[in-house]
């Protein structure tokens, strides 16, 4: 028995984990192999993981943990001897990342991501990488080159992507907490069919060094957890202004600091919701409010027009500078190199054999809407789109504090039932405005829904202004019933 009862080491939260490793219940190493045990029994039905890291390298991180702990007891960092499993597109020195693609298959990083210096900084464990949609392209982590990864509350369904592996990993409690990344969703969308915590911050407010561009407009890193108040410990140790990257926040931050408000008011767009969701997640969003409402806090209804046409902008926006970003990978200079009789055939077939059919896809969408002829009809109008869309989203935060969606417009669903591309896009429709916009956004669970004999997870989504984002934590506790930790 522990004092968080009589779970076992591998499924406790951070903050659970913390205080056994500092009343010595558990010792760094025990925790570690717990959560490795684990992982390495789940990983051949799940494949939550790409690599584990167990190596000398580790070791000496458990050993250098424990002895922190040992000296520094209460005063050590949160996450000091805490296992992390980080998604396959953020560096880790001397360790493969492959962005889940076989044109990176063999690449080793060269350096650490800013977020991984801070963790190692914390005493944070790293227990392998996980697996994802080829690139973050994609919303069911099906369109990684190395296989699908499965949700661990039912094996036949997807558990969202494009961070499906670090949510699953998580959720099967093969690890304490997870990086992923969210382009459009790609974290708070996992974090709802799997049922955890998904955090998307304030654009800028954690260095983006170090992880594989998909949209440098929209890419954050972000936590996923057990616990709100976990997304808030991981979150507090990774922020902060980078010179490695000129996107980041200032320290004296431009954004409006706004105080936690004792009662809430909670915006709800009711006339995005009138469709096109299922019944039994629309009831339990429902269901969410209520409760909120039971709290003290007031639901109030607001109007965003343009939010009906976020998902088109999106997908006009991320693949131009996805076909950007995605043009460094030429087999020149790192990564997979085919050669041909020309250097154009060079070029051809290790794209080709390299990058998956939905990177090919969004690479070719996105030449098309830069080209001369058509970015005036495309690129550009969508990027006023955004402005307008960023503005609207302003406006309303002069009457509320938080704005609700549900996080996905359905359960998780099963393989190969969302075939066609237009379907899966659509899973993003709630999640991609709080990228286009800049803004802080979370996913929490609100309960489960029944399909086939099995329950899956559903969640509510809440969207800040722009560096409000313990607005986020605070209301996303409100709808767990936890007491957050303030510092630690």
């Amino acid at each position: 028995m522990t004092d968080a009862g009589a779970k076992r080491p591998n499924e406790l939260s951070i903050t659970e984990a913390a205080s056994v490793l500092r009343s010595g219940q558990f010792s760094v190493r025990e925790l570690f192999d717990a959560c490795f045990a684990t992982a390495e029994a789940r990983n051949s039905e799940l494949n939550a993981y790409r690599e584990f890291f167990i190596d000398a390298e580790t070791d000496a991180a458990i050993d250098a943990a424990q002895k922190r702990l040992d000296t520094e007891g209460e005063k050590a960092p949160m996450l000091c001897g805490v296992p992390l499993a980080i998604k396959d597109n953020i560096l880790i020195e001397g360790r493969i990342a492959s962005a889940s693609s076989k044109i990176l298959e063999n690449y080793r990083a060269t350096y650490d991501a800013t977020v991984i210096m801070k963790l190692k900084a914390e005493g944070a464990i790293f227990i392998g990488r996980t697996n994802m949609d080829e690139f973050a392209m994609g919303s069911s982590t099906e369109h990684s080159a190395f296989g699908a990864t499965k949700n661990p509350h039912d094996v036949s369904r997807v558990p969202g992507g494009s961070s499906g592996g670090s949510a699953a990993a998580v959720a099967a409690h093969t690890v304490i907490a997870a990086l992923g990344s969210d382009t459009g969703g790609s974290i708070r969308q996992p974090a709802a069919h799997c049922g955890l915590v998904g955090f998307k911050p304030t654009y800028g407010s954690i260095s983006r060094s170090g992880l594989m561009a998909l949209g440098s407009s929209l890419d954050q890193i972000g936590p996923l957890t057990k616990t709100v108040a976990d997304a808030k410990i991981l979150f507090d140790a990774i922020q902060g202004n980078d010179t490695l990257d000129s996107t980041t926040i200032p320290a004296e931050s431009p954004y409006e600091k706004r105080g936690t408000p004792k009662v809430f008011r909670v915006g709800v767009p009711y006339h995005l919701l009138d469709s096109g969701i299922d019944p039994d997640l629309r009831a339990n969003f429902d269901i969410a409010l209520q409760k909120i409402k039971e709290q003290g806090h007031e639901i109030v209804e607001v109007n965003l027009p343009t939010s009906s046409y976020a998902l088109a902008v999106y997908y006009v926006i991320m693949p131009a500078e996805a076909s950007t970003n995605l043009s460094r990978f030429d087999g020149m200079r790192y990564g997979l190199a085919k050669r041909g009789k020309t250097l154009l055939d060079d070029y051809v077939e290790t794209r080709t054999e390299g990058f998956g059919e939905e990177v090919q896809r969004r690479i070719l969408l996105g030449t098309f809407v830069l080209s001369s002829g058509y970015i005036d009809a495309y690129y550009r109008k969508a990027d006023a789109a955004r402005a307008v869309l960023t503005k609207e989203y302003d406006d309303a935060f002069e009457k509320v504090d938080v704005i609700a969606f549900p996080t996905t417009p359905s359960p998780a669903f099963k393989f190969g039932e969302k075939s066609d591309p237009v379907s899966m896009y659509l899973e993003d429709i709630f999640t991609v405005t709080a990228n286009l916009t800049g803004m802080p956004a979370i996913s929490v669970p609100m309960g489960t829904v029944m399909r086939e004999g099995k329950d899956l997870s559903t969640g509510i989504h809440f969207t800040a202004p722009k560096g409000a984002d313990d607005l986020l934590f605070t209301i996303g506790a409100a709808i767990t019933g936890e007491t957050l930790l303030h510092g630690h």
